[in-house]
């Protein structure tokens, strides 16, 4: 089965915030099953399994339960390759945001939103690891990532309106008021930040638009590329924006693509795969998500993943993950 990967440069974030706590980055490495030299290549990639297997043990490693804020002293515009230097010359916070949320899939499996709200500028990271041990952490590598660079464009003095965390709150949460420096919410329904209208949209003095373009010229292809070369992820995308209108059929998939149905089948079929396996792991990752979310109710939930009948849903989300919709939600209400 094909694996879903990451741009090989930005693991170096990872390697240089364990270095911060005394681990020895090349036994690290060894052990999570990385060869240093793939660092070294600004085009390679590496499979997620391998980045959540690293930042997992990580996460055990280091007794610093706020460890993942230090991640702003660790990342270099090079470790996101074009995109760091695309983003260095974005005329505004708004257009390079919004350059991160139309090349993350470049990065490897997270999405980002910009969201104009009332207030100002939502901006939301989502990094799709559910509720994963290190997924908590991981999540506060992301956001001070974020903040640091929209700190590094505007100047040292940005603070966000606002900024919302799903992790509980810490025990100790000094952490992050030193670093955010703005009101927190813990136990949110999201990781985001809000920027004002104002900072989000003041021009930048690091901006160059000839530059910028040159830098989503390359983006523009290197998406491409990778788009058209997975085929899972171009399946997965089809899916997601077709699930709330019904079951997509395989003929529909396929039309999609631009390819036969039976070339379709052939291309999966060599990956391990089928359209119903796609079609269930894709409905599967979202009804987990759905579910983290007590706001939508399980008929909503139904419809959105495209099931014309909440005993379908709950039939299939059983043989997914053994329990019930209902069971799996309370289960999770138990553990927050």
């Amino acid at each position: 089965m094909i694996q879903e990967s990451f741009l090989a440069t930005s693991g170096l974030v990872l390697i240089r915030l364990v270095e911060l706590y005394g681990i020895d980055p090349q036994g690290f490495m060894q052990q999570a099953g990385i060869d240093a030299a793939v660092f070294r290549d600004p085009k390679a990639r590496i499979p997620i399994r391998v980045s959540d297997l690293a930042f997992a043990r990580a996460s055990a490693l280091i007794p610093d339960p706020a460890f993942g804020l230090r991640a702003a002293q660790c990342w270099h515009p090079s470790n996101l390759g074009s995109l760091g230097y695309a983003w260095l010359s974005s005329e505004t916070l708004l257009t390079g945001l919004k350059r991160i949320e139309r090349f993350s899939r470049i990065l490897g499996k997270v999405t980002y939103q910009c969201v104009d709200a009332p207030e100002g500028l939502r901006f939301i990271y989502d990094h799709r690891r559910g509720d994963a041990p290190y997924a908590h952490a991981l999540a506060d590598c992301g956001m001070s990532i974020i903040v640091d660079m929209c700190r590094k464009n505007f100047g040292a003095s940005l603070n966000p309106l606002t900024v919302n965390l799903r992790r509980p709150p810490p025990d100790d949460p000094q952490p992050y008021l030193d670093y955010y420096r703005c009101p927190l919410r813990f136990g949110a329904g999201e990781d985001s930040l809000v920027l004002s209208h104002k900072m989000a949209e003041a021009p930048l003095t690091s901006a160059n638009h000839e530059i910028a373009a040159t830098f989503d010229a390359i983006l523009t292809r290197q998406l491409a590329a990778l788009i058209d070369t997975d085929i899972l992820s171009r399946c997965k995308l089809y899916l997601l924006q077709k699930l709330t209108s019904g079951e997509p059929s395989a003929q529909a998939l396929a039309q999609a693509l631009g390819m036969s149905r039976r070339t379709l089948q052939r291309k999966l079929s060599a990956l391990g795969l089928s359209y119903k396996s796609v079609l269930d792991a894709t409905r599967h990752d979202l009804a987990l998500r759905y579910l983290d979310d007590p706001e939508r109710s399980i008929i909503d939930i139904t419809f959105q993943l495209g099931f014309s009948e909440q005993s379908a849903f709950t039939r299939a989300f059983k043989r997914w993950s053994g329990a019930t919709p209902t069971a799996y939600r309370a289960a999770l209400r138990e553990l927050a």
